[in-house]
């Protein structure tokens, strides 16, 4: 059963974003080293239940994002149409990682699909 793996927060200073949840959930960040400007948010001790996130800078966003582990960006893709939800952007590579789309659901509720796959390219 796909699950949520991972929340991305946009930010209009990305800095002050950063001050503001390390000094109320003493979360920490370290800079990603991939293709954009995007810093890994660690949450707590892997042992606690969680998940971790991301900070960005604010690209239209409006609010927080979940991100949702699929075994297959395409299949899932025509499940969300098929059942009244849109896609937002199509299936886009992250180098290393894998495989990510942004989604609309029935209700407005933007979400994220991940389909990991270490040779996305």
């Amino acid at each position: 059963m796909p699950r949520v793996i991972h929340f991305d927060i946009p930010a209009d200073d990305i800095k002050r974003a950063q001050n503001f949840y390390q000094q109320v959930f003493d979360w920490k960040f370290d800079k990603w080293d991939g293709p954009m400007e995007y810093w890994m948010i660690k949450t707590g001790d892997e042992k606690q239940p969680g998940i971790n996130g991301g900070i960005s800078m604010r690209l239209g966003q409006s609010g927080m994002t979940n991100t949702i582990d699929v075994p297959s960006i395409d299949e899932f893709s025509k499940k969300i149409i098929s059942n009244g939800g849109s896609m937002i952007m199509s299936k886009t590579a992250i180098p290393g990682i894998g495989w990510f789309a942004q989604c609309r659901d029935t209700e407005g509720n933007v979400f994220g699909m991940m389909q990991q796959d270490v040779n996305a390219k």
